[in-house]
């Protein structure tokens, strides 16, 4: 029998298997060496090869080139890696602690982590199931790899402190319950599985930082799925083990504090997000029972939108001067519409902030109230005591107010009221789900408001779109034959002057899909005589919108196409989003 043949056996009998008995073969540590450091691995809980290297017994790299050529693992250099820290955040700190591995890049479905014992499969299958991804081995010299590690989740917290200031905590999370009462809903284990706690809160962290508008967490039969929705658009950032889903969804549910017993119905709650001393993230949650679990959405309000300012919107010149003039009014009531997700609130919110002084009482009746203005006396209604848009409204009539924002003019009574608001003295602000301007006036009378009512009450009317903005850093020139410029709404003057060059969207890294951002397309009509006189005698909506644009006031359509010939958005999006 041979030297090789004598190790081998020896290591077989002394209970070696995978990489250790391939170390004893080759001859890189010494039997009686190895059964010490297996022991001693044993005893304080830690990996063979790491104890082989603390301890001096053999080299990193002798160990990795062992390993490498056994398991035909490939063999990298973590000093010219450049480690992918969006890799990294699929992981638990402490899963990466616990099995000293760390995550270097993603192909995808495959993981591929650094470690240096590629014979480790207890950690490839955790972090599989940790992550819904195939797990591939890269060996690294051992004494490198806990440097790598401890490093990338230095710069992973780095860069998410430096969302929100020096003193962001992942924990940081406002959910208005003390421990014991976390302890009694989840229980003890629940609490602390941390897996849950850091994805949740990572989750809600990276969509902050992409500039995402909504988070949606939904269970399927046999996938979970998270997307967020980022410049409209939903794209799916992670997929967890479809077994976790229970657990995700009570620890959102614990975190907006509601019934974690209550599966059948819907239900709507709020998280407070602390992203340091001046700055707070509020999420507005709402949960809907599906086929396999509850389908929980949450929209991201950030209270920095309200004080962008107006010029940020994407207001014409002239719109602006509308908005501000009407603004400036005592009475009257200006209206904004649109569907949803196309930045009414914010619209309102930016009115609100311009008119919010010393000197002006302003009270706002929302469902629920999502941005939270100081100096703005703000209700949340609740229809199940008797509080609704209605009731608050007549509150707000016996409180001196100067300004009063209604979140949504849902039925004839809050019309009603808010018309007579207008009506005497008062400035109201509030929002109907119409298609355009012209329609908001005829859809008031279709609720049984009186004509006479609307033309002596209603001042401005502003409908709006949100367009993706094309991303400046990748945006190129698109070749649109004339006849196609015309029938798109360009005028012939502006195809003949030749004054008009389109961009198209083409995608790079700093952006998505070649857009990057959004702006907003408006219709801002004011009621002049002649548009009252129409609503007096009952006209369609067809001839208010024709008298509008006598009076020289764009359609969303006109709007839109001006954001093209500024190179702001594409053809294509505008198309999208504005009838021709």
């Amino acid at each position: 029998m041979n030297d090789n043949a004598s190790l081998a056996l020896g290591a077989t009998r002394a209970g070696f298997g995978g990489l250790p008995q391939r170390l004893v073969q080759d001859g890189v540590v010494e039997h009686a060496a190895m059964l010490d450091a297996v022991n001693a691995a044993r005893e304080r809980k830690t990996n063979v090869v790491t104890q082989l290297v603390t301890s001096g017994v053999a080299a990193a790299r002798d160990i990795a080139l062992a390993a490498s050529n056994e398991f035909g693992a490939p063999l990298f250099d973590l000093d010219a890696m450049n480690v992918d820290l969006e890799c990294v955040r699929l992981v638990n700190d402490k899963l990466l602690a616990k099995h000293r591995v760390l995550p270097l890049f993603r192909r995808g479905k495959r993981l591929f982590l650094a470690v240096a014992d590629p014979t480790d499969l207890h950690a490839f299958e955790e972090i599989r199931f940790h992550t819904s991804l195939n797990v591939e081995a890269v060996v690294v010299d051992d004494d490198k790899l806990q440097k790598a590690i401890d490093k990338a989740l230095e710069q992973v917290d780095t860069q998410m402190a430096e969302l929100g200031g020096d003193d962001v905590d992942l924990e940081a999370l406002e959910i208005g319950t003390d421990e014991s009462e976390l302890d009694d809903k989840l229980g003890r284990d629940d609490v602390e599985d941390a897996p849950i706690v850091r994805f949740v809160n990572k989750v809600m962290l990276d969509a902050i930082r992409k500039g995402a508008s909504d988070i949606h967490f939904e269970p399927f039969e046999k996938i979970y799925r998270v997307r967020l929705r980022m410049d409209g658009v939903l794209k799916e950032i992670a997929q967890p083990p479809v077994q976790l889903a229970p657990k995700l969804c009570a620890r959102l549910k614990v975190m907006s504090r509601l019934d974690i017993a209550e599966r059948r119905v819907p239900q709507d709650g709020r998280i407070k997000m602390k992203l340091s001393k001046t700055r707070a993230i509020d999420f507005r949650v709402s949960t809907c029972p599906t086929l396999f679990g509850e389908k929980i959405v949450l929209r991201i309000l950030d209270p920095a939108q309200a004080a962008l300012g107006i010029d940020s919107l994407g207001y014409e010149p002239f719109q602006k001067v509308l908005f501000e003039k009407y603004l400036a009014k005592p009475q009257g009531m200006i209206l904004v519409t649109g569907p949803t997700g196309s930045g009414k609130t914010v619209s309102l919110y930016t009115g609100l902030h311009i008119l919010n002084r010393e000197d002006t009482n302003i009270s706002t009746a929302e469902d629920p109230a999502e941005i939270n203005l100081p100096g703005v006396n703000q209700v949340n209604v609740n229809p199940k005591v008797g509080l609704t848009f209605a009731a608050a409204m007549r509150a707000f009539l016996r409180q001196d107010p100067d300004v009063i924002m209604v979140g949504e003019i849902r039925d004839l009574e809050t019309a009603e009221i808010a018309i007579k608001a207008a009506q005497t003295g008062h400035l109201v602000l509030s929002t109907l789900h119409t298609n355009d301007a012209p329609s908001t006036l005829t859809r008031m009378i279709d609720m049984g408001v009186k004509p006479y009512a609307i033309a002596t009450s209603v001042s401005l009317i502003i409908a709006q779109r949100l367009a993706r903005r094309l991303c400046p850093h990748c945006k190129q020139p698109a070749d649109i034959p004339k006849e196609a410029l015309l029938k798109e709404g360009f005028s012939e003057m502006e195809v003949a002057q030749g004054s008009i060059k389109i961009f198209a969207p083409k995608g790079c890294s700093n952006c998505t899909d070649g857009y990057k951002g959004r702006v907003g397309i408006y219709q801002v009509l004011p009621v002049t005589e002649a548009i009252a006189r129409i609503i007096l005698a009952l006209g369609s909506a067809l001839e208010i919108a024709a008298q509008a644009a006598k009076e020289g006031v764009w359609d969303l359509r006109r709007a839109g196409l001006e954001k093209v010939k500024n190179g702001l958005t594409s053809l294509q999006e505008v198309n999208s989003i504005t009838v021709d």
